[in-house]
């Protein structure tokens, strides 16, 4: 396994249905059940080659396999289950860990320069396709989220309306004033935003950088 850090305190990247009696199939009409892909929790697709979801367990990682994943943004404190670190050892993704500590109260602010950090990685399209996620797939993801759709121009309503959509009833006034408040100038001061589109037809927007320092 190999560690290298990206900077401050996060950002660690690591180059690492009942079965009826008699029945061997397990699955419903005879399909053996390791046939069927499963999802994370809150699943969803970002832009081109970037997802989100709820924390992976066991039984999406033949899900996640089909994703061709490069990397990982991990958003919680906590270590990688040594289930979840081999699967990215042996698929060789880059697993980029960021320390925000979960809370319940609903007033508590995520770190912005935690959330900076979690963007450069986000809009490196090398690091393309890429995983987002937390915990359930909802607060800490839907800020990185959100951030990211501010750099896009999205209309703060969509914004919003998207955070919603997955946080449902756990929709948190917090999250949603972090959004509002997320000073896009400011990213962009660290780096240069370049909108390309591929392809007349599709125009997929995408997003890549370059330090203002090079």
């Amino acid at each position: 396994m190999i560690l290298r850090s990206v900077g401050g305190d996060g950002g660690e990247s690591i180059d690492v249905q009942g079965v009826d009696e008699g029945r061997k199939d397990g699955g419903p009409g005879g399909v053996p059940e390791e046939s069927f892909l499963v999802p994370p929790s809150n699943f969803g697709i970002v832009d081109r080659g970037i997802y989100r979801s709820g924390f992976p367990t066991a039984d999406n990682f033949r899900f996640l396999e089909g994703l061709k994943l490069r990397s990982i943004v991990y958003l919680c404190p906590e270590a990688y289950p040594e289930v979840n670190a081999e699967f990215v050892r042996s698929h060789g993704i880059r697993l980029f860990q960021f320390a925000i500590e979960g809370s319940k109260e609903p007033t508590v602010a995520l770190p912005k320069d935690t959330i900076m950090r979690a963007l450069r990685i986000l809009l490196d399209v090398s690091n393309h396709p890429i995983l987002i996620h937390c915990k359930k797939g909802k607060h800490r993801t839907g800020c990185l989220v959100g951030c990211f759709r501010k750099l896009q121009k999205w209309p703060l309503s969509s914004v919003f309306e998207e955070y919603n959509h997955f946080a449902a009833s756990k929709a948190r006034p917090s999250d949603l004033a972090f959004i509002s408040d997320f000073d896009v100038s400011y990213k962009l001061r660290v780096l240069y935003i370049i909108y390309r589109f591929y392809g007349y037809g599709s125009r997929v927007k995408r997003l890549v950088y370059q330090d203002s320092s090079s």
